[in-house]
């Protein structure tokens, strides 16, 4: 049933102040450099330690003040990974150095990634790899294994890692020959959708075949993989993440795109369908109905762009508008629709189910929105039909200078409370956690530079998620593609 502007503007008077939320986390009222509700609108993302970086590798205290988090992180000897006192980290793979079950190295670009639960305390993950276009412009792309293939030329994929409590680990191809595999999502049935970042057709840059679409991993079950099918009922379009509602069946997408911006869209899946393992490969090409969002404000006016909102705590109502043609036969999904018929949003990027509802991140906005930002944090209600800006980073003025966060991309909840939250900005890179009064703390520095001494460049961090027992985080570099584990001493973080 589709909630009108009117249902909408109703229920924010009954309530005053807009739409009363239950049901969420408190989490992330503020974030690093987040602009607290009401408050200014052009704050500048730090960590509630004040700790500063000089770009030669020393940290500065300048007043604990006792807040969240684990104190000040300390520079890496080995240049890799700067962690607070009493943390480690051990590399799990790394592109060109680790090999997989079939002799060859660990393909490079990781990113997405998800953790689950194998036997006798082993964590299984999977591991997208973002390689764009065709197999010979990457050193390492992810190998074509026998019956796993989709695209014979394309280079990216999934690997999935096997970790065990002692220390050893092992690798092998989940999926091949699909491309710019970004970030995706686990479902309740405990599989990974990987998704494809591209628009790219067949004959375009070399493919075979049409990209643009969802796939279904199982980490379990090798067998289960072959004669990779795309699950093209999601749509074809520049797929960046994706999460499932376990209670009604709908899927939720991100789309990062400009050119217009991207969209938010859900899957509805047909009358009697029951998820499970290996059913979305059983889906018709035109199964079930793709919508796109539609927003409007607590007075019912249309929000033409998610930038719009200055302010945390902001609510918009959702509506939900049909995809003309999921399969953008001739005319990309985001394009099919008019000015005002639609909500867009630049760089939609990862999203987390939690709470009853999906966490969706939008990484920034620039001169191609109405409004500029270094990040948001949404939380969509599905049960309300309600979205609501939980994190609001305003524009870093020095991305270079640690102790700011910008560009947050792939998020996880943490088990200790709150989020954690890739960092994918410009300059310094980390891994953040937001406790679930919205205070922010570091909790990794990305040290490897790959740039030079003089320009010094660090990749984004990607691929953020927790073993299933808590233990570990485990994160990504994305180049040139090594997958860390970290352990420490995890404490809950205090709501405040």
């Amino acid at each position: 049933m589709a909630f009108t502007r009117r249902e909408f503007t109703a229920q924010s008077a009954l309530t005053g102040a807009g739409i009363a939320l239950t049901g969420t986390v408190a989490a992330l009222a503020t974030a690093p450099g987040a602009l607290a509700a009401g408050g200014p609108t052009h704050g500048h993302g730090h960590d509630d330690h004040g700790h500063g970086h000089d770009g030669h590798g020393h940290d500065h205290d300048h007043g604990h003040d006792h807040g969240p988090g684990y104190g000040p992180l300390r520079s890496d000897p080995k240049g890799i990974l700067a962690l607070p006192a009493g943390f480690s980290y051990r590399i799990i793979t790394h592109c060109g150095v680790t090999k997989l079950d079939s002799g060859e190295y660990t393909p490079s670009n990781h990113d997405g990634t998800a953790a689950f639960e194998g036997p006798r305390g082993v964590t299984l993950l999977v591991n997208n790899h973002e390689l764009a276009g065709t197999r010979e412009g990457w050193d390492h792309p992810v190998p074509l294994t026998d019956g796993l293939v989709y695209d014979p030329v394309a280079a990216g994929g999934c690997t999935v890692v096997e970790t065990r409590r002692d220390g050893r680990t092992a690798e092998w191809v989940g999926i091949a020959g699909t491309s710019t595999n970004c970030a995706g999502g686990a479902t309740p049935w405990n599989t990974w959708l990987t998704c494809e970042e591209t628009e790219d057709k067949a004959g375009k840059n070399g493919l075979l075949k049409d990209h643009g679409y969802v796939f279904e991993v199982d980490p379990y079950d090798r067998r289960a993989n072959r004669s990779p099918r795309p699950v093209k009922a999601f749509g074809r379009y520049a797929h960046e993440a994706v999460v499932i509602d376990p209670k009604q069946g709908h899927a939720y997408l991100t789309e990062d795109a400009s050119g217009p911006n991207g969209l938010l869209y859900r899957w509805v899946p047909p009358h009697g369908f029951r998820h499970g393992r290996g059913k979305l490969r059983t889906l018709a090409d035109d199964a079930g109905v793709l919508q796109a969002f539609k927003c409007f404000d607590k007075s019912g006016k249309f929000v033409d762009d998610l930038s719009r909102a200055t302010k945390t705590g902001t609510v918009y109502g959702v509506d939900w508008v049909d995809v003309p043609d999921r399969d953008a036969k001739s005319v990309s999904v985001r394009k099919q629709f008019a000015d005002g018929a639609v909500t867009r949003a630049r760089k939609l990027e990862g999203m987390w189910w939690a709470d009853g509802g999906a966490y969706i991140v939008s990484s920034f906005a620039r001169d191609e929105s109405p409004v500029q930002h270094d990040g948001q944090v949404w939380f969509y209600d599905p049960k309300r039909r309600t979205l609501t800006l939980k994190v609001l980073l305003g524009v870093n003025p020095d991305p270079s200078k640690d102790g700011a966060f910008d560009g947050p991309d792939n998020i996880t909840v943490s088990p200790y409370g709150g989020l954690v939250i890739a960092e994918d900005g410009e300059g310094v890179q980390h891994l953040f956690g937001a406790t679930d009064s919205g205070r922010t703390y570091p909790i990794a520095r990305n040290e490897l530079n790959i740039g030079s001494e003089a320009e010094p460049e660090y990749s984004e961090f990607t691929g953020v998620t927790f073993s299933p027992d808590g233990r570990t985080l485990f994160a990504n570099i994305q180049t040139p593609g090594i997958m860390v584990a970290i352990t420490g001493p995890w404490k809950r973080q205090p709501n405040r």
